[in-house]
């Protein structure tokens, strides 16, 4: 078998890998010019602007764009912490309770997977308008803490992870089921609930239709707003392309630090799914 692929996966990989990182590197050299050699230089010849933009990015405007990083990191960091507590809280309830409508409220979660969260967008801003919390940073954060996939996966990992017979013998115990929970499925869990809030924050650091739509003040946006804002009057001032390139280069770099940080902690998830299964 070996032999009949070759080195077939090995080059569609690093098709990939080079298809993938290769807009990145457009932007880490890009950030380094300045405006002339923006439009004049090669594409991937590093320039001589890097301190300026930085410069310019942070005087623009008082320094908004360090307002929009606050905001983002409001939105996912808060937003996933949420978002893992419901999910964790709804899978172990799924996974280990039986009650009616059980497999009702499972399947409901499933079909809830398949809708795309553009169709979602417009009710959750009549909803929110309607009780008067649009424009607001509750507009951004609650629509994404109830999250169906997330909470799949908790499901799914509770069930795997979590044996019936140490919940039983710790019920024979005589430990409740609020302690049971903190005590014995969330520590078990804490792998599983890594992934989940790792793949909630980025979702929501990258989300823009849903603030988009919900946010009219610019002091709220996140960055993909804010950047986009600044993209769309590039046109009449191309001075700002400089600056959302280097915006768009500082906003990855926590996506990055984050996953490094978090890595360990999502091959223990893998590692130790592969010893149970």
């Amino acid at each position: 078998m070996r032999r009949r692929f070759g080195l077939t996966p090995t080059v569609l990989l690093l098709i990939g890998a080079v298809y993938s990182l290769l807009p990145v590197v457009w932007v880490l050299v890009a950030a380094t010019k300045s405006r002339a050699e923006l439009f004049s230089s090669n594409a991937f010849q590093p320039g001589t602007g890097l301190w300026d933009n930085l410069v310019e990015l942070t005087d623009h405007r008082d320094g908004i764009f360090w307002r929009w990083t606050l905001n983002t990191a409001l939105y996912a960091g808060v937003g996933a912490l949420l978002s893992t507590m419901v999910s964790a809280i709804s899978g172990y309830t799924l996974a280990k309770f039986r009650f009616p409508g059980r497999n009702l409220i499972f399947n409901l979660l499933i079909g809830g997977i398949l809708v795309p969260s553009v169709v979602l967008a417009i009710p959750q801003y009549l909803l929110l308008a309607k009780v008067g919390l649009a424009d607001t940073y509750w507009s951004v954060l609650l629509p994404g803490i109830l999250h169906p996939y997330s909470i799949y996966l908790a499901r799914v990992y509770a069930g795997a992870a979590i044996p019936d017979s140490m919940i039983e013998a710790a019920r024979i115990d005589g430990a409740g089921e609020f302690r049971l929970l903190n005590r014995i499925a969330l520590p078990m869990m804490v792998p599983g609930l890594v992934t989940i809030f790792l793949f909630q924050f980025v979702a929501i650091w990258n989300n823009f239709l849903l603030p988009f739509i919900m946010l009219a003040d610019d002091r709220k946006f996140p960055l993909t707003v804010g950047l986009y804002t600044w993209l769309a009057t590039g046109a009449n001032q191309p001075a700002l392309y400089t600056l959302v390139i280097t915006g768009a280069l500082i906003s990855i770099i926590p996506l990055i630090a984050l996953f490094l940080t978090m890595q360990r902690y999502w091959r223990t998830d893998l590692t130790s799914g592969a010893v149970k299964g």
